[in-house]
């Protein structure tokens, strides 16, 4: 359990520190999606209710059961809402009061109507249509079922026509944090990192920035593919301290691609993959957020958090988005590494009980009243 105390002084300095938000800015993209929440019928019991598939488990006995057959697997709707790694953590990260600007595949040239809260909360630009996904939602974690071919638009090329080179130059340029996520759905993002670091990097000045990554579940791409994109990841270095987030499942996956020693999945077997992974790219930090806690680690130290767990959350679809939006606010407020981990689990833990992304004052709050783990 989180000890009281670091707590306590995660919340005095959010605190403190709340009203510089509005002084910083973020420059994020490249995504976007049309995200329904489903649940997967198990039976129905009347036209009006139903019983739920509770587990991936129990839908995969039900799939291999029709092999050779057939059968027919009934979705429900529980909620259509924004999506993409992009914009769920640049919404968040606005609701924090942080000076968002984002980029990325939101409808073109007509923003779809499921962007248009985001768009009042951040300055919007869109240079394609957007993806589609049914989340199906189980107990013990959810399928993402996505077509996203439309995202093969976001490239260099359409971003400098659509969007303007000179103004993407002034965001990336000036940005206290600049963040490129689900780079496993753009097929041209590693593309566009080679093109920024050889025309946009070399002229950069002044202060060290902070730059966020997030693969976004690489599993089926190609291992060389995997491979170049860390290989960019890690030149960024060069020029702004930099972050990869990932979740359990993604540090396991470049485990395999970097041809490290098996680890275990426990907080030091993770613990220790994490320095390997940061040694290797010679990246700044590392973050992995497993389920029920997160780790942070650099090149000389790893500080592991429990989160606020919840066995029955309200929705899971843009967890670890909140965890990473806040440990970036964390990070970019000047907490360390402990403190920042911290904040993003109270992030994640405050969206999935309540659908909703928290401001800095109900950060507070949580951190004040943690929940009982359930």
């Amino acid at each position: 359990m989180t000890p009281p105390e670091l707590r306590e002084k995660c919340a005095q300095q959010l605190t403190a520190a709340a009203g510089r938000a509005p002084q910083l800015s973020v420059f994020a993209g490249l995504d976007g999606f049309v995200d329904e929440i489903v649940h997967v019928v198990d039976k129905r019991d009347s036209a009006e209710s139903y019983q739920r598939i509770p587990s991936i488990s129990h839908l995969a006995d039900r799939v291999k059961a029709a092999a050779g057959k057939s059968t027919n697997i009934e979705l429900v709707n529980q909620r259509t809402k924004l999506g993409g790694n992009g914009p769920i953590l640049s919404n968040a990260l606005a609701s924090f009061g942080l000076k968002v600007i984002y980029v990325g595949a939101l409808g073109y040239p007509t923003i779809h109507p499921v962007f248009s809260s985001f768009c009042k909360q951040a300055e919007v630009y869109s240079i394609a249509e957007p993806g589609h996904t049914d989340a199906l939602e189980f107990e013990d974690g959810k399928l993402m079922l996505t077509k996203s071919i439309q995202l093969k638009e976001v490239n260099w090329a359409n971003i400098q026509e659509r969007f303007g080179r000179d103004r993407f130059r002034q965001y990336f340029t000036n940005a206290d944090l600049v963040a490129f996520v689900n780079w496993t759905m753009i097929p041209y993002m590693t593309d566009l990192w080679e093109a920024l670091q050889r025309e946009l990097c070399p002229t950069l000045r002044g202060r060290r920035r902070l730059m966020f990554f997030d693969l976004a579940d690489p599993e089926k791409r190609l291992v060389n593919d995997i491979a170049r994109a860390l290989e960019f990841v890690g030149r960024f270095q060069e020029y702004f301290d930099v972050i990869l987030g990932l979740n359990e499942k993604e540090s396991f996956e470049l485990m395999k691609v970097l041809g490290i020693k098996p680890k275990a999945a426990t907080p030091e077997g993770l613990s220790e993959l994490a320095r390997e992974i940061v040694r290797m790219l010679e990246i700044n930090t590392l973050v992995i957020h497993p389920t029920r806690y997160a780790l942070a680690a650099t090149k000389d130290s790893v500080h592991v958090v429990d989160g606020p767990y919840i066995s029955k959350p309200l929705i899971t679809t843009g967890a670890g988005d909140h965890f990473n939006s806040g440990f970036c606010l964390g990070r970019l407020l000047g907490l360390d590494n402990e403190l920042s981990v911290l904040t993003g689990v109270t992030t994640s833990g405050f969206y999935v009980r309540t659908a909703k992304s928290p401001s800095i004052p109900e950060l507070a709050e949580m951190l004040h009243r943690w929940p009982t783990t359930n």
